[in-house]
């Protein structure tokens, strides 16, 4: 086995990817308390320190990923994104570029991809994006529509809440959140319009069950197609294990019997 094998298969052993997922619980916890003053005053010099290290560990890790697989590094998508994060944090966070030091809590994010589940989940969210868009279209139309309405309806009495069409559509929003929407917009607007209701309960209905629903529906959907994948490539898996240990068997049987056949010559 080559030198790069050999790296590559130790820094991406059971053992040592659990002591990178706790090297990133670690840092983000240093990371949390580096926001409060009073803590930096004390041991502010420790979590500098830690913070370097951290970054120390996630750079060499990454460092053998890219020897150990060479261009096959980028191919994969989690590696993209644990190259990009580390590669943040490392960008100098001096004058103008200060605020940059901020974004080292992304690697948190890392977590995503150290941890199986997270990423079953991560991959379900994003083969939902194109069914998304189909009710991200229609609840975009549906405010629209309900946007003119409103305007038309109330913007003489209601000005700051309903004076133009992204007015409305904010106020809307804040409805369909269920957001104060009872005591803080529509019953101020019943008292000047006292079949409001008409309009406004039919709305949250449709879009804070109805529609948000279906956001959930696709949600749930694509994670069982996961899961399913996932168990086809596991069951697909240990088929080929199942097929090779039989050629593996057979082989053997043929040696044996080889064997037995020179030994019958040789008595």
């Amino acid at each position: 086995m080559s030198t790069r094998l050999r790296l590559l298969n130790w820094i991406e052993s059971t053992k040592i990817q659990y002591f990178i997922t706790g090297v990133i619980i670690l840092n983000a916890i240093t990371l949390g308390l580096e926001t409060s003053d009073a803590i930096m005053a004390q041991f502010g010099s420790l979590l500098h320190l830690l913070d370097k290290v951290a970054l120390g560990i996630f750079v060499i890790e990454i460092g053998l990923k890219l020897y150990g697989r060479g261009w096959s590094f980028f191919k994969n998508g989690w590696n993209l994104f644990d190259f990009a994060v580390v590669a943040i944090a490392l960008i100098p966070a001096s004058g103008p570029l200060a605020v940059l030091r901020s974004f080292r809590i992304l690697r948190v994010l890392r977590l995503m991809s150290m941890v199986p589940q997270m990423r079953s989940v991560i991959q379900a969210l994003i083969s939902a994006i194109p069914g998304m868009f189909s009710i991200i279209g229609l609840i975009t139309l549906i405010f629209y529509v309900s946007a003119v309405l409103t305007t038309n309806f109330y913007a003489k009495t209601f000005t700051e809440w309903f004076g133009t069409i992204g007015a409305s559509m904010y106020t809307l929003f804040q409805v369909m959140t269920l957001e104060s929407w009872s005591m803080g917009i529509v019953r101020p607007v019943m008292e000047q319009h006292p079949l409001a209701w008409i309009f406004f309960v039919p709305f949250i209905l449709v879009t804070s069950f109805a529609v948000i629903n279906l956001f959930i529906g696709v949600i749930v959907d694509a994670m069982q197609s996961q899961h399913q994948t996932e168990a086809h490539e596991i069951e697909a898996n240990m088929h080929a294990d199942t097929e090779s240990l039989k050629t593996e068997i057979i082989s053997l049987r043929s040696e044996i019997a080889e064997l037995k056949e020179l030994m019958k010559k040789d008595a």
